[in-house]
């Protein structure tokens, strides 16, 4: 599909893209069917806006977005798995504030979104105040004047969490942040399992972002 999307972007055509293969956590399906490059790959193609919902209300909003659309195509990201609702944010503006903190950023798009909320969680517990973003489609969020970007990532260490190549993170965590995410092919087996071995649970993250932050 990858030459039909490049024109509709070299055009500026309206169009909308779906794909339902958003990660790793097809589990059984193997490696053959597991993302790990995709998203960076279309997010390096210009004029293509990239959507990863955390959600079913960033699912309507990323709808919302794409029909509205009219100098180029929107590629929706949609994971297949059953997640949790979230408190409904601002899709239209690329990233949104989920969780205050003052201790470290967590920036996640997708199934991660919820998974990195649960990690705040723990790391409350442990003494470390962490801010959640939800950043389902990085072309928004660069479009969005400096004064709202800086203030929805914060001052605070940052790390992203995505359960696909990080390559390209470093333009938000910044030179010293954290990338969680796999460079390497995915395997075959349940999705429990998988974010198990790939360290994406919240348990994992928090283990992470606290040695991170040499805590």
């Amino acid at each position: 599909m990858r030459p039909a999307v490049r024109l509709s972007a070299l055009m500026g055509i309206p169009s909308v893209w779906v794909w339902t293969h958003d990660s790793i956590f097809l589990g059984e399906d193997g490696p053959t069917h597991q993302p790990i490059e995709h998203l960076a790959s279309l997010r390096a193609m210009p004029g293509l806006w990239v959507i990863r919902p955390a959600d079913a209300n960033e699912v309507v909003q990323a709808w919302e977005v794409a029909l509205n659309r009219g100098d180029g195509p929107v590629a929706l990201v949609l994971s297949r798995q059953n997640l949790p609702t979230l408190p409904k944010g601002q899709l239209d503006k690329g990233g949104y504030l989920v969780r205050q903190g003052s201790d470290v950023t967590i920036i996640a798009t997708g199934s991660e979104v919820s998974a990195a909320l649960d990690a705040a969680d723990l790391l409350g517990r442990e003494g470390t105040e962490a801010r959640v973003v939800s950043m389902p489609c990085w072309e928004l969020f660069a479009e969005q004047p400096e004064e709202y970007r800086s203030e929805v990532l914060g001052t605070a260490p940052r790390v992203s969490v995505e359960a696909a190549s990080t390559f390209g993170w470093e333009r938000f965590v910044g030179s010293g942040g954290l990338s969680i995410g796999i460079d390497h092919f995915g395997a075959s087996a349940p999705a429990e399992e998988l974010a198990e071995h790939f360290g994406f649970t919240p348990q994992a993250i928090a283990g992470k972002v606290l040695t991170h932050l040499g805590r």
